[in-house]
């Protein structure tokens, strides 16, 4: 099979299963590697020249430490460091020397043990916080010191770059010289690199930059990458280092998002190719004659990860539910890890069937560890078993609190707060919900009906009087949980009005469709207070603008959703399918919809509503259904994307 139908296989194969997986909502790099078992040696055997793609991949690596690079904050590593320094640096150590000493026990060298041990050591950054992200849990104390250890392991990659070549020199050259050689390099190139960055490349991007010319930037990007990972590929030592340094010099520039906007394209690519050359290598006849001892690998060291986090984040003095969330996140093995396995197969440390059994393993623990994130909480409170002494007396309002016809506030941030303060001047009840512990205390100090828990628990919501509520507010702005606290209270209380207070008007749907009856976007409140005051300043009668602004809020926004797409507006998948944009559609005489109605073209029924109409210089707001579309006439329309696309089409063909 020629190059070009080895490509075309490769491509077809990644491109279907991509689709596959993220509609599973599995993630990506699992679909890459399961895309490399198909058209590997060990699968349908279509792509042979195994060498040809490891070249492009490893750039994949490259951009990966580059925009690591670039995200590496020294600032917020000071700033978590007591955590950083006391369970990361532990985990990460004793993690490798349980699972090297384990490694050696069952027949490897102490070589293949150290790089098992390293593999195994470190969790996979990339899903958790994506994870974390999308779940809220990002501001809870287990998702916190997640992101600590995660921010040592994303540390602990750059000498495990620089060790693991080294282990494979010949038995003649003493180990000890060749790091003490390999650590000199390091900081030589570390010293040139920062110098550079610090004085040169800041004049180098202000003078692309002033050309303005796009193309322009991304090259130089590319090339200030691959000029540092030469450079210290020249030096000995690994490309991926390299750009990893050049990153972190320009994470403080000004161009920052840019570089990485530039940059992801490629880096997508570049190391959905890598992961597929990873999948070409995976045996798998070899995990399918053993799976026993396949998935006694993975709970083996899932399980360690797990109790040495716990063990660590206990004797740190986070609590213990905390630490078992927290050891749950980051059981999986990393994308490093499967970094690692290549480079330890480029320098021929591991046996082919060592690789082979981590590889299943850890694409397995990746797997299932979204489902892992989402049930860590609840998993942790199951096994740490205790109510903790400091919040018990928080879960209950005093005994002599009679309430009825209150409103409860799901989240007592500064919005929750605010909210308090105008129905205190109004002398109207109410009870606070919220999940941070000091914060409860110390309003409850003040005099506060404030509950500690999560709103979607049911006892909660009844020690709030929920049964007797007049009204329910959710304050805290994450929309996924918002919709989860409403379908809760719905349940529990089907006529109670709910009002959501949202920051962004990507979930308005869902959170009607969730039981909500008012959802209050921030950035659309925030437009709302912008034009009453423009207005005002020019002149408008103050009766007028609120009108006005009491019309938008009771048609729900309707003329706020839409806007005119930008440069810099996110298209991704994940985007695509909540935001609307408002598109222009220009009629000409060939159009289908000229001399027809705006009616008669049924765009409601294609879910596209109508905006305006431009005629001669003049807009028609919310035109008649019976206004006749005429030439040069622009009809500005309103949805989403791919509804917009096919309106367009069929008012310029008919079909």
């Amino acid at each position: 099979m020629n190059s070009h139908l080895e490509i075309l296989a490769i491509l077809s194969s990644a491109v279907l299963i991509v689709w596959v997986f993220r509609r599973l909502k599995l993630p990506a790099i699992l679909a890459y590697l399961v895309a490399g078992m198909l058209v590997g040696e060990h699968g349908l055997n279509l792509a042979q020249d195994q060498v040809d793609y490891d070249h492009f991949a490893e750039l994949g690596i490259v951009f990966l430490l580059f925009t690591l690079g670039l995200e590496f904050s020294l600032p917020r590593l000071m700033a978590m460091r007591h955590l950083v320094l006391a369970v990361g640096s532990l985990q990460v150590g004793i993690s490798l020397l349980i699972f090297m000493v384990a490694s050696m026990y069952f027949g490897l060298s102490f070589e293949a043990s150290f790089v098992v041990g390293s593999i195994l050591a470190l969790s996979s950054t990339a899903i958790v916080i994506r994870q974390l992200s999308e779940s809220g849990a990002m501001k809870r104390k287990s998702g916190q010191l997640s992101v600590a250890i995660l921010l040592f392991q994303d540390v602990a990659v750059v000498p495990l770059l620089i060790i693991i070549p080294m282990l494979a020199l010949d038995d003649g050259t003493s180990m000890t010289w060749a790091l003490t050689v390999a650590i000199f390099k390091g900081v030589v190139v570390v010293t040139l690199l920062l110098f550079i960055g610090k004085w040169l490349l800041p004049k180098v991007f202000n003078i692309v930059a002033s050309v303005r010319t796009d193309e322009l930037f991304v090259l130089t990007t590319l090339l200030v990458t691959l000029l540092a990972s030469a450079l210290t590929q020249w030096f000995g030592l690994s490309m991926a280092l390299g750009a990893f340094l050049a990153g972190m010099m320009l994470g403080e520039s000004e161009y920052k998002h840019q570089l990485e906007a530039d940059i992801r394209p490629y880096r997508d690519i570049l190391l959905g190719l890598f992961f597929v050359t990873v999948g070409m290598k995976l045996d798998v006849g070899l995990l399918l004659s053993s799976p026993l001892d396949l998935l006694a690998l993975m709970l083996s060291f899932m399980l360690i990860k797990v109790m040495v986090v716990r063990v660590l984040a206990s004797r740190a003095g986070e609590s213990t539910k905390d630490a078992w969330a927290a050891g749950l996140m980051l059981a999986q093995m990393g994308e490093f890890g499967f970094v690692l396995i290549a480079l330890a197969n480029q320098v021929a440390l591991l046996p082919s069937d060592v690789s082979s059994m981590l590889l299943g393993a850890g694409v397995i623990s990746m797997a299932i560890t979204p489902y892992m994130i989402d049930h860590a909480r609840s998993w942790s409170l199951f096994l740490s078993q205790e109510k903790s002494p400091q919040t018990t007396d928080l879960e209950h309002l005093p005994d002599n609190k009679d309430l009825n016809d209150h409103v409860i506030i799901c989240g007592f941030g500064r919005v929750g707060q605010t909210v308090s303060r105008f129905l205190k001047q109004e002398s109207i009840d109410f009870v606070a919900i919220d999940i941070d512990p000091l914060r409860t205390r110390k309003a409850r100090e003040a005099g506060e009906n404030v509950l500690f828990g999560s709103s979607r628990q049911t006892e909660l919501l009844n020690a709030a009087h929920l049964s007797q509520a007049k009204l329910v507010v959710i304050a805290f702005g994450e929309d996924k949980q918002s919709a989860e606290v409403v379908q809760k209270v719905r349940t529990l209380s089907p006529k109670v009005p709910i009002l959501v207070r949202t920051r962004n008007d990507d979930h308005l749907e869902m959170l009607h469709d969730a039981g909500a009856n008012e959802v209050v976007p921030e950035s659309l409140e925030g437009s709302l207070m912008l034009v009453s005051q423009v207005l005002s300043l020019t002149g408008v009668p103050f009766s007028r603008i609120m009108r006005c602004v009491q019309a938008e809020r009771k048609n729900h926004y309707n003329h706020l959703h839409g806007f005119f797409q930008g440069e810099h507006t996110d298209m991704s998948s994940q985007a695509i399918d909540r935001i609307e944009f408002a598109h222009a559609i220009l009629i000409n005489t060939n159009s289908y919809g000229c001399g027809r109605t705006i009616g008669s073209l049924k765009l409601d029924k294609r879910r596209v509503n109508v905006v305006a109409l431009k005629r001669a210089g003049n807009e028609i707001e919310l035109p008649a259904e019976n206004t006749l579309l005429q030439a040069q006439d622009t009809l500005i329309v309103r949805g989403k994307p791919r509804r917009v696309e096919r309106a367009e089409c069929f008012v310029q063909e008919g079909r």
